[in-house]
């Protein structure tokens, strides 16, 4: 077995060095690479990208910023793996986890797993964000008639092809509820794991907003009402 981390990276010049060192340390059961996608930074992080000298790193650069949803997918495109997980380059999540992500996947329990967060109070962002991570989660769990706890996680794992399948097409940060919406439609319930979680302030660099938060039910609905597609 083969694993994709694919990493979106949009001015990340601080954390991103620090982001690919921490993945390229973790001993992985399995062959690994990892794709890091500069979508269109504007600050220093092409630069020490640039200086990233590993095998298993390949760099890929979009010259304008087109959101995470699009670096993702450029990503997925070149992907070489039999699986493929999603890690930012913020340092919110800690690489070691993809391992117990993997643990149901080589025991041959799940193909499909969610890193489920805790959000402790020294581990979340604010009470709002907490609060519209949860009634997202909720609302997809009623519309879908199921229960997964953390619908929003970055970690996501999966077979590559799986994920092509999907044909994701959100562009920005819809892309965590399009993913979900379209495993729920097609039967598919994630099998999850807890994870740790530190996320980052506004002003240390946090991106995702409530804007986000209602087009991701919009996404939701819209998946919900779509047709099951053929098996």
């Amino acid at each position: 077995m083969k694993l994709t981390v694919v990493m979106p990276v949009y001015n990340e010049e601080r954390r991103a060095p620090e982001a690919i060192k921490q993945v390229l340390a973790v001993d992985f059961p399995c062959d690994v690479e990892l794709i890091v996608v500069d979508d269109g930074s504007v600050d220093g992080t092409a630069a020490v990208l640039a200086s990233v000298d590993d095998p298993r790193v390949r760099l890929i650069r979009h010259p304008r910023n087109r959101g995470k949803g699009a670096a993702v997918r450029s990503g997925v495109a070149e992907a070489t793996g039999d699986y493929l997980v999603i890690l930012d380059a913020d340092l919110e999540y800690d690489p070691r986890d993809i391992q117990r992500l993997l643990e149901p996947i080589l025991d041959g329990r799940t193909t499909v797993v969610y890193g489920s967060r805790t959000f402790g109070s020294s581990t979340a962002f604010s009470f709002w964000y907490v609060m519209g991570n949860k009634f997202i989660t909720t609302f997809a769990n009623v519309l879908f008639n199921c229960y997964i706890s953390d619908l929003e996680t970055g970690y996501k794992l999966m077979p590559t092809e799986l994920y092509r399948a999907l044909a994701v097409g959100s562009n920005g940060f819809g892309m965590e509820a399009e993913v979900t919406g379209k495993l729920l439609r097609r039967g598919v319930r994630p099998y999850e794991v807890p994870i740790s979680y530190q996320a980052r302030t506004r002003e240390e660099g946090k991106k995702i907003t409530w804007l986000d938060g209602v087009h991701a039910l919009r996404i939701l609905t819209r998946e919900r009402i779509r047709r099951r597609p053929r098996p």
